[in-house]
């Protein structure tokens, strides 16, 4: 009898790869109208290319709440933001959009996934760490067949 696979023995692209497309299919999730135009980050040139991004944001937000809790809007700020190019000057860090993590909280929140720490922040619930867990161990064992 092999142990129950959590988030943390699968490879995270995998799981953020296989979680966003449990999270697309599920349509729980509801895409706001601006997707398609709005950038992540104000030191980014261009909105992403990929129409699914939303759902990998998501995907990879509630499995950064599964290994750390206590992550909140400004957490996520820092954590997705980048290098700002300055021209001819040196590049400085920037954080990336405040409105992009605080919806898909909300959305996380709203699907019983995540929900508010007394302490700050967002904490995992117990069926949203089921529900990642077995987005893990259907990676394990697609794996090994």
């Amino acid at each position: 009898m092999e142990a129950a696979r959590t988030v943390k023995d699968v490879s995270p692209h995998d799981f953020v790869k296989h979680y966003s497309a449990h999270l697309k299919r599920s349509g729980k999730m509801e895409l706001p109208h601006w997707t398609d135009i709005v950038k992540t980050a104000k030191f980014k040139e261009l909105a992403p290319y990929d129409a699914d991004w939303y759902y990998i944001r998501a995907a990879s937000m509630a499995r950064k709440i599964y290994l750390r809790q206590g992550l909140g809007v400004g957490g996520f700020k820092k954590i997705y933001g980048g290098r700002k190019r300055n021209g001819n000057r040196p590049p400085h860090f920037c954080k990336s959009s405040g409105s992009i993590a605080r919806h898909i909280l909300q959305q996380l929140q709203a699907m019983n996934i995540v929900d508010v720490d007394p302490k700050g922040g967002r904490i995992i619930t117990s069926s949203g760490r089921r529900d990642l867990d077995q987005v893990a161990g259907r990676i394990v064992v697609a794996a090994q067949v």
